[in-house]
């Protein structure tokens, strides 16, 4: 047997028939993404397997970091084949780190490779895989994995041409794809060199002078106008934590954040709890705005990014030097939430977590404030270093022990690269073998038509619903 078999991670009969029968030909909502507007735009062909599986992904750079591979070999201006050969060389060393699951089911996926990557097979499959590769434009990727929407993320700056050339060529007949408004910058008024020029860069988009809160505030509603125009209907933040609960009312918090920006349009340094006030008040606008129009807005919270001050100075963010934080979420989130409810403008929430210690913390936040749309706030799924089988099932139960299992939206790719969608297909398995064990123990009725259509729910159908965004050609 190959290792990648159709009962992958199924231990059970139960299990392997709601998979085979409710989950594996159910379509992929992609709701939370990072791939490239640009590639998607032009229906970019790759050419290796460096170019599609290595560039961007941190993932694999940490492995190989780990591995001992020198940097050149990893982000560096190596030959594509040398970095694909170090990365061969370190699979055989990530046994029982997602990677190897990971690694195995794109091959088989993608390209009908049975064989495992190592430093001997890694000739054929570059061959083999590059071979396939230039039949496979990404509208073959995405037609292959029955991918029904995609949702980017694109900062408030962006001019979306990139989108309007994908609506209007109408490149892709059954996938839909739309921006997602990730305005985090905005709330970054103590990046002392970049805050004001970005202000000001996004003002000039919008034919205005940004002299005070006020007109940022303006410019704000007109970019939200914009990703409208665009399809977008989600938002989404990238926190620590909220800071400690304001005391006071909304009024005096906007007049503290008026003379805050006022000091940093001057050059005047800002201090911590101004820094927190601003954020406080910015993301309490940005939720508003989002109920506002029916939007969902989406916090992932608690990474610690930029650990290595010299990777950092050399590599820049985001090439793999983030971790877990350890920061105290409960007291700031309620507030947060709490007062939006107050003024009646909590708009759908999905909370994602990244220390496993805050899983049940999260699950039963969210429970505080339901009402009115099913499952209007979501424990979100597994997040970054907790997309792996073991913390899959943690939040699984989490969300299953304090809420509705029933109501939850499902897994997201949040991945760079177009080789991620069976991460889809690895979730559902999970997700099926959990189901399919609890049937087998009597902890659930062996009832296949009521948990077979829960399993269908979770993969595609509760997004579909949560999210109202138009779908296209045979997913419509």
């Amino acid at each position: 047997m190959t290792f990648i078999h159709d009962d992958f991670l199924l231990s059970n009969d139960s299990a392997r028939r709601l998979y085979h029968e409710n989950a594996a030909g159910q379509p992929i909502y992609d709701y939370h993404c990072h791939l490239p507007p640009e590639d998607l735009a032009y229906n970019r062909t790759f050419n290796n397997l460096a170019e599609i599986w290595l560039q961007g992904d941190h993932y694999k750079w940490r492995a190989m970091r780990a591995n001992g591979i020198d940097e050149s070999l990893i982000t560096g201006d190596a030959d594509p084949y040398e970095k694909f050969l170090v990365w061969a060389q370190t699979v055989p060393y990530t046994l029982r780190n997602p990677l190897y699951h990971w690694t195995h089911l794109e091959l088989k996926r993608y390209f009908g490779i049975d064989v495992l990557l190592n430093a001997d097979t890694a000739k054929e499959i570059w061959d083999e895989s590059a071979k396939q590769l230039k039949q496979m434009p990404v509208s073959t990727i995405l037609d292959k994995f029955n991918v029904a929407l995609i949702c980017t993320t694109d900062d408030p700056a962006d001019d979306l041409t990139h989108h309007a050339k994908i609506t209007s060529d109408g490149i892709f007949s059954d996938t839909a794809v739309y921006p997602a408004f990730r305005p985090d910058r905005l709330c970054a008024i103590d990046d002392r060199q970049g805050f004001y020029p970005y202000v000001d860069r996004l003002a000039n988009q919008c034919g205005i002078v940004c002299n005070s809160l006020d007109t940022l505030l303006e410019v704000i509603r007109k970019r939200h106008a914009h990703f409208r125009d665009h399809g977008c209907r989600l938002s989404d933040h990238g926190l620590t934590h909220f800071p400690a609960p304001f005391f006071g009312d909304m009024k005096t918090l906007q007049d503290s954040s008026n003379l805050i920006f006022e000091r940093r349009v001057e050059g005047r340094a800002v201090s911590h709890k101004s820094r927190d006030d601003f954020l406080a008040f910015m993301m309490l606008y940005l939720g508003q705005l989002d109920a506002e129009y029916d939007w969902t807005q989406q916090l992932h919270m608690g990474a610690a990014r930029n650990n290595n001050p010299a990777a950092l100075r050399e590599l820049g963010p985001d090439t793999g030097f983030d971790s877990i934080g350890d920061y105290p979420q409960g007291k700031g989130l309620s507030w947060y939430m709490g007062t939006l409810s107050g003024l009646g403008k909590l708009p759908k929430t999905i909370l994602y977590n990244l220390n496993p210690a805050d899983n049940y913390l999260f699950a039963a936040m969210a429970g505080n404030f339901q009402g009115g749309t099913p499952g209007k706030v979501q424990h979100g799924s597994g997040w970054w270093f907790l997309d792996q089988e073991e913390a899959i099932r943690w939040q699984l139960n989490a969300l299953s022990n304090i809420g509705l299992l029933s109501r939850f939206v499902g897994m997201l790719t949040d991945s760079r690269s177009f080789m991620s969608y069976p991460r889809h297909e690895y979730f559902r398995r999970v997700l099926c073998d959990m189901l399919g064990s609890d049937m087998t123990s009597g902890r659930l009725p062996n009832d296949f038509q009521m948990v077979g259509q829960l399993v269908e729910n979770i993969c595609f159908n509760n997004a579909k619903a949560y999210f109202g965004m138009e779908l296209k050609g045979k997913h419509a």
